[in-house]
């Protein structure tokens, strides 16, 4: 069993890599982004995502895949601003969506300049996405540059199926989902832009076209599944400071976590009647009281515990796939870090 001192030290070496590589990340961002006018009501508020400090996975995970299939050092730089900058507008887009109020620590462009102008921050981020990526992808051999288009129009419109599931399930108040619902969900909605296009593009590039990229997609999905579980159960148990997002925002929401999606299947009685009555509510009709009676029935029934146990069995599967998808990748840093990420899904606490 790990101990908490390995996990520490496995947090802090993961953390670091991730912080190198968001700094120069977000200075790319920044540097892709116009400076004109109207600063106040559409510049400003598109630079305001990027230079708040976020994860990075997304661009370190296509950096380290490129160098692990043999690209040299920053040659998928460009690429990696351009996922990034795309996974800010889906934020943007995500905090209207919800009705979210806190965004990395601070509150939503939304909430402080008002839905039209959050709006059109996010669509300006996603078109200079598009602008950073077809400079990137100049430099390469004009077949690959297609193969690259190929999969980031792939990513998001699986991404966009994968909300619009989302969305479609609380606004037709579907209650009668299963585990296997919610993986196919966070397939589209999380896996393919978080985790399986970053490394698919990255061994794409970096192998010149030639790499495998079906074991990918399986790794991908199961350590992409893991960490958007981990990343639901942070909402529930979590500390706001820490997490950056508003705790039991989720439940505010409505949204069908696999936590509630349980919950739903075990709750009996008067439980279930107020968990019928509560997805029937609106979140502004969602009090606090009534979000409090529902994260305590994930503890009376287990729920919580089931999460926990579910993502640990898909992690495990992950582990196994790792070997698969990378066994022709070149040992060294981008390896280890790569191989890293696994065990630190589960023991990271933001």
């Amino acid at each position: 069993m790990t101990s908490t001192a390995d996990h520490a030290d496995l947090i802090s070496e993961v953390e670091g890599h991730l912080r190198k590589v968001a700094k120069v990340v977000r200075r790319g961002m920044l540097d892709a982004l116009p400076d004109g006018e109207p600063v106040q009501w559409l510049y400003g508020p598109m630079r305001e995502y990027p230079s708040r400090p976020g994860k990075a996975l997304r661009p370190a995970l296509c950096m380290s895949a490129s160098r692990a299939f043999g690209a040299e050092p920053d040659a998928l730089l460009g690429v990696a601003v351009a996922i990034e900058l795309l996974h800010n507008a889906f934020l943007v887009h995500d905090d209207v969506a919800d009705g979210s109020e806190m965004r990395r620590g601070r509150p939503t462009l939304a909430a402080t300049h008002g839905m039209a102008a959050a709006l059109n921050a996010g669509d300006g981020l996603a078109i200079v996405s598009g602008q950073v990526l077809r400079r990137a992808t100049r430099g390469l051999d004009p077949e690959l540059a297609d193969l690259v288009w190929h999969e980031f129009d792939t990513m998001a419109l699986r991404t966009l199926e994968g909300q619009a599931t989302e969305v479609g399930w609380q606004l037709d108040n579907v209650e009668d989902l299963k585990p296997q619902d919610y993986l196919e969900l966070i397939m589209l909605k999380t896996c393919w832009y978080t985790t399986i296009h970053p490394l698919r593009v990255g061994a794409l590039v970096g192998s010149g076209g030639k790499a495998d990229l079906a074991p990918l997609v399986r790794f991908g999905f199961h350590f992409g599944a893991a960490f958007q579980i981990r990343d639901d159960l942070l909402n529930l148990v979590g500390d706001e400071k820490t997490y950056g997002k508003e705790i039991l925002g989720d439940l505010y929401e409505g949204k069908r976590t696999l936590t509630l999606m349980h919950l739903l299947s075990a709750a009996e009685g008067k439980d279930r009647a107020l968990l019928s009555d509560y997805l029937r509510r609106g979140r502004a009709e969602r009090s606090d009281d009534l979000v409090r009676s529902v994260r305590r029935l994930m503890d009376d029934y287990g729920s919580i515990g089931f999460t926990r146990e579910y993502a640990e069995g898909i992690l495990l599967v992950a582990e196994e796939y790792f070997e698969q998808a990378f066994a022709d990748a070149r040992q060294g840093p981008d390896l280890d870090f790569l191989r890293a990420l696994v065990p630190y899904v589960w023991a990271r606490w933001r």
